[in-house]
């Protein structure tokens, strides 16, 4: 659920650890490992491709995003292209054998038009048999029903201090968007710092007719990072399509 906020270089480099155990680099790295050129479309900090890098990859890897504080944690690492901008603003025609959009990312493309233009986008970076790998969160779980301030979370941060962070929806969730605010506080913050995000929560059916339209075709999907197939209550929808 990156957005703005993460702008700020301060708690962008406190991102890792708010990630800290993710199971969907699990599923992701084996992926990159056995592609030849990879593109990480919303990077973030880069940690997927470090990791690929540091086990080994020999390849092109690519980390795209938005958010400049995000950029700077992944620029850490010189052995890896970062590019600043969104899917809008690239042209790449046939060059990565896999695209990957993880920790959700998927889900801020949240009109039609957004969609459309990126899906768009991520086809032209394909190769051939290219695979285009991402995640979003199965609307039937009902995630954000859990996502009050009673399951508030606490991480350390470099300096040792404890920031604590936890989420809001605002407002009756209609339709497929799910708004809410994520606040986060610390004993030696003059003010609480607070996000305002939108995410899109689209069932299998939608983001598989999404996918048609752009021409790309489901290739495999599961319902959690362990490969379990699909349910009614799963609480993901992890996709991999290629050009159809």
């Amino acid at each position: 659920m990156v957005d703005h906020l993460f702008a700020d270089a301060g708690l962008a480099a406190l991102y890792d650890t708010l990630c800290e155990g993710r199971r969907d680099f699990g599923f992701y790295l084996p992926l990159v490992m056995s592609a030849r050129a990879v593109l990480d479309v919303g990077c973030g900090t880069g940690a997927l491709l470090h990791l690929a890098r540091g086990a080994g990859h020999t390849g092109r890897l690519c980390g795209l995003d938005p958010a400049s504080g995000m950029l700077a944690q992944a620029r850490k690492r010189t052995d890896v292209e970062w590019v600043h901008g969104d899917l809008g603003s690239v042209g790449w025609e046939r060059e990565f054998d896999l695209v990957v959009m993880t920790g959700h990312a998927f889900q801020v493309l949240v009109t039609d038009e957004e969609l459309r233009t990126a899906l768009a986008a991520i086809r032209s970076a394909l190769t051939e048999d290219g695979r285009f790998g991402f995640e979003t969160r199965n609307p039937a779980a009902r995630a954000w029903e859990r996502w009050t301030p009673d399951q508030a979370d606490e991480v350390t941060d470099a300096t040792g201090a404890a920031v604590r962070h936890w989420h809001e929806v605002q407002g009756p969730v209609t339709g497929d968007l799910v708004r809410f605010t994520t606040t986060f506080t610390s004993p030696g913050w003059k003010r609480p710092e607070v996000s305002h995000s939108t995410l899109r929560f689209l069932d299998a059916d939608r983001l598989t007719s999404f996918l048609a339209g752009a021409g790309l075709a489901v290739e495999e999907r599961y319902g959690d990072w362990d490969g379990q197939p699909p349910t009614g209550t799963s609480p993901e929808i992890i996709t991999l399509a290629r050009r159809a």
